[in-house]
């Protein structure tokens, strides 16, 4: 199995936040989202204290980054697993706290590499789009069973498309004349359904209705919901939390996630907060950071990434709202 063309996105970075705390001996980073190991092989190498563990839903991922990191021999551990299954994961290893941990969001080059994988609208392939091709149901399974009104949520929540209900209705009344099985003909009949001026703005026609089957086939969201307070528990102090994401919706929940950890509840009036009750982390970004524009013509897969990340600097406590 040939690995795919792959360039981590904002490496450097992402190494300089996580390194700080992998600098000593026994630390551990999880890299919730291995995919082909870019990110963990940048840390290997420059973190020589640390171990690695690298968790991805997705066994073709781990195979690949299992070759390509095999010389770092018992560094590096491989978990097949969801990232919020962090706990669990963390708990089997016998780990009671890790120092550091990125999640690297949404579908990884592999996939959109891989046509038969059937993540990408550029080219015809099955209506697939499980990030782990063993376990769920499919885009295919999606488009043929969800009734009308359950489509629209999915392309509106998810894909944040503004003719949600137009889409859903074509393909339940197309669906009867053959059910969907592969990406072309969805692709065909965004294009009939979305009007022409909107076709013409806004990037590719299907980048949102794709985007919106893929989340709801992986229950990304769902997953993120519940992976990144586990990731921030999981943390001892010191740790860091690294997260990359590539549209608002992830954005927007990680952004809520990090504030409830690093903001206090006490009254805003009070002159000084008590020490016990400030809060556990501390930022390490202002805001979500972007790739330059130098990256990004380098690696496309930049354009969209928004960086946030997190330091732990005690231990939790009441007065801070998890």
């Amino acid at each position: 199995m040939a690995a795919p063309a792959h360039v981590p996105v904002l490496l450097d970075r992402v190494v300089a936040l996580l390194a700080p705390p992998l600098q000593q001996a026994g630390s551990v980073l999880v890299d919730a989202t291995l995919g082909l190991g870019g990110h963990a092989e940048a840390i290997l190498d420059r973190c020589p204290e640390t171990r690695v563990i690298g968790v991805d839903r997705d066994p073709d991922a781990l195979a690949l980054a299992g070759q390509r990191l095999s010389a770092y021999g018992a560094r590096l551990t491989l978990v097949h697993a969801v990232y919020d299954e962090l706990p669990d994961v963390l708990a089997d290893l016998g780990i009671p706290s890790i120092d550091g941990i990125l999640f690297d969001l949404g579908v990884s080059s592999m996939q959109l590499d891989v046509r038969e994988r059937g993540f990408a609208y550029a080219e015809d392939a099955p209506l697939d789009m499980r990030m782990d091709g063993g376990e769920g149901r499919t885009a295919a399974e999606v488009l043929n069973t969800y009734d009308a009104a359950e489509l629209a949520r999915v392309l509106r929540d998810y894909g944040e498309e503004r003719f949600a209900r137009q889409i859903a209705r074509a393909i339940v009344r197309e669906r009867e004349r053959e059910p969907f099985t592969r990406s072309a003909r969805l692709v065909e009949l965004l294009r009939e359904v979305i009007p022409a001026p909107a076709r013409r703005s806004g990037g590719h026609p299907a980048k949102r209705t794709f985007q919106a089957l893929r989340i709801e086939v992986n229950d990304e969201l769902g997953a993120l919901r519940r992976a990144l307070p586990a990731a921030i528990a999981a943390i001892g102090v010191g740790g860091r939390v690294v997260v990359m994401s590539y549209h608002s919706l992830e954005d927007r929940l990680v952004k809520h996630a990090f504030v409830a950890h690093t903001r206090s509840t006490v009254p805003e009036d009070l002159p000084v907060v008590p020490a016990d009750r400030e809060p556990p982390c501390r930022l390490l970004t202002r805001g979500a950071e972007k790739a330059g524009a130098g990256e990004v013509a380098l690696n496309p897969r930049a354009t969209s990434v928004r960086l946030r990340a997190l330091e732990r600097v005690r231990p939790d406590n009441p007065g801070v709202a998890a």
